[in-house]
């Protein structure tokens, strides 16, 4: 019910993605009298596999985290997540307030032993052709050298178990590459991982290098990894926007036209993999299963 747009997206989506995977249930959580306008043209063997489970209010995406969770009951994001907590469902997906979220997850399904707090992780497209793990992406926006050290165990399990890197490489974002440069709880994050032998720790990297292929998986705190994240995207979503803007209207030779939408053809073919639309959305890695 949350997010920028409410059912209105979350609906629609909800059927495409059982159409698209026949083993597919899912459990919509919400305002009933919203959620069945959306629902009344749908293709009735979907509907077969899809259930509405009444929710009576919504977390406002500006409540802060301690207001959030002391309101939180009945809501849709604690219901949504109670029915993982009783073996009901076996995934959330939430368009809502991050950090509530991560706090309702964490109270609710509770962080995995030895993980203090989960991360928000996802995977990248790099120029090798291969995928990158990055975490945290905004759910802890200030980390302690421990935290940053489970973020790395923890991407190197997604990297290697989902994603299917043996041995996967893991790197600690930082402003440069020598062992001096950084903060303090980077620099001993840095010497803990040094030290650890089942983590394949190759050192620092800068921002530059999160798509070149260079590690599979980058480590950073929820701040730096929000804005690097959304700064990558408005770059590629500029990059795309000046592409077609080439080859449409305006005064050009009709040949420059031509040359506009045939390199936008060839562009998309070649770098139609780093495209933004294509990753949206994020992990909470380090919660337990039901």
């Amino acid at each position: 019910m949350g997010g920028d747009f409410g059912p209105c997206v979350t609906v629609p989506a909800s059927l495409q993605a059982l159409a698209s995977n026949l083993q597919l249930h899912l459990l919509l959580v919400g305002d009933p009298d919203a959620i069945s306008p959306l629902l009344a043209k749908a293709d009735p063997h979907l509907l077969e596999r899809l259930q509405v489970v009444p929710a009576a209010s919504v977390i406002a995406d500006d409540a802060k985290l301690s207001q959030a969770i002391r309101a939180s009951r009945g809501t849709s994001m604690r219901v949504a997540l109670e029915q993982v907590n009783s073996g009901a469902a076996q995934a959330c997906i939430s368009a809502g307030n991050t950090g509530a979220l991560m706090g309702l997850a964490k109270l609710l399904l509770k962080p995995l032993d030895g993980i203090e707090r989960p991360a928000l992780m996802t995977v990248l497209p790099n120029q090798q052709r291969s995928k990158t793990v990055v975490l945290d992406l905004g759910a802890n926006v200030e980390c302690d050298s421990t935290m940053l050290v489970q973020f790395a165990v923890m991407g190197a399990v997604m990297a290697e178990e989902v994603v299917g890197i043996a041995q996967p490489r893991v790197a600690l974002l930082n402003i440069g590459e020598e062992e001096s440069k950084g903060l303090d709880n980077i620099r001993e994050a840095a010497a803990i991982l040094r030290k650890t032998p089942t983590i394949n720790y190759i050192g620092y990297l800068e921002g530059n290098d999160l798509l070149t292929g260079k590690t599979d998986v980058m480590v950073c705190d929820g701040f730096v990894g929000n804005v690097t994240l959304k700064t990558m995207e408005g770059v590629i979503r500029l990059f795309l926007s000046l592409l077609k803007s080439s080859g449409d209207g305006g005064k050009q030779a009709w040949w420059l036209k031509w040359l506009g939408r045939w390199l936008q053809k060839r562009v998309a073919g070649r770098f139609g993999h780093l495209n933004p639309d294509q990753y949206n959305g994020a992990c909470l890695l380090g919660l337990r299963a039901p």
